[in-house]
C-alpha cells in the first residue's frame, strides 16, 4: 500500500548509491546476493535465540541491498535473470524470518508462524499470476518503480512486510498475534487481486485456464 511512496522517497538516494557502484564494478546480482545473505543472517540469529532486536541490524542492511541492486541494474544493465533473482531472494527473505521465530519458540509460535507462510504462499501465488498474464498482455506499470516484473499493488507490500518484521523483532512476544493480524490480511491482499484480475483478465470466455 505505502510502496509507491516510499520509493519517490528511496529512490533518488539509491539510484546515486547505485551509480556510485556500478562506476566501481559493482554487478547487481552479487548485491541481490549480499542482501539475501544479511537476511538470512538476521534470520538466523533469530533462531539461535539471539535477542531479536539484534538481528535488525543484519535485516535492514539486507533490505537496503534489495533497494541497491535495481539501482546498479539501472546504471548498467538490466537482465531478465537479474529480475528474477531478485523476486526469488525477496521470497525467500520473507519466509526465512517467520520461520526463524517458528524455530526460537515452536510452542508458542508454531501454529501462528505457519498460518503466516500459508498466507505469504497465496499472496504470492496471487501476486506471481497476476504478473504473469500482465506480461502476457504487455501491460506496465512505475507505480513502485521500475521492475522486471508487473507489480500490482496490494493492501499489503514490501514496506508493509519490513515494518511487521521491524515490530515482531523489537516486540518478541507479539509475534503471534502480529502473525495471526498480518496473515489475514496477506488473505484479504491476495483476495482483492483476485478481484482485480477478474475485473482485468475477463474476457468473456468460458471459465478455466
Amino acid at each position: 500500500m505505502f510502496d509507491g511512496m516510499m520509493r519517490r522517497l528511496i529512490d533518488p538516494p539509491l539510484n546515486r548509491a547505485g551509480r556510485w557502484l556500478a562506476a566501481r564494478g559493482v554487478g547487481a546480482n552479487g548485491v541481490t546476493l549480499a542482501g539475501l545473505g544479511f537476511g538470512l543472517a538476521a534470520a538466523g540469529m533469530i533462531a539461535i535465540g539471539v535477542p531479536a532486536w539484534a538481528a535488525l541490524g543484519p535485516l535492514l542492511v539486507g533490505r537496503v541491498f534489495d533497494g541497491l541492486d535495481g539501482a546498479v541494474a539501472r546504471a548498467t544493465t538490466k537482465t531478465d535473470f537479474g529480475g528474477y533473482l531478485d523476486i526469488f531472494c525477496d521470497f525467500v527473505f520473507y519466509a526465512a524470518i517467520p520461520l526463524a521465530f517458528v524455530l526460537r519458540d515452536p510452542a508458542t509460535n508454531g501454529v501462528a508462524g505457519a498460518f503466516l507462510l500459508a498466507s505469504f504462499y497465496v499472496n504470492a501465488a496471487s501476486f506471481l499470476g497476476f504478473a504473469i498474464l500482465a506480461e502476457k498482455r504487455r501491460m506496465t506499470t512505475v507505480q513502485q518503480g521500475e521492475k522486471s516484473l508487473y507489480y500490482a499493488v496490494g493492501l499489503l507490500e514490501g514496506t508493509e512486510t519490513i515494518g511487521f518484521f521491524v515490530l515482531i523483532c523489537v516486540v518478541p512476544a507479539l509475534f503471534a498475534p502480529a502473525a495471526a493480524i498480518f496473515g489475514a490480511l496477506c488473505i484479504v491482499t491476495a483476495a482483492a487481486r483476485m478481484v482485480l484480475a477478474r475485473r482485468v483478465f475477463f474476457d468473456g470466455a468460458a471459465a478455466g485456464g
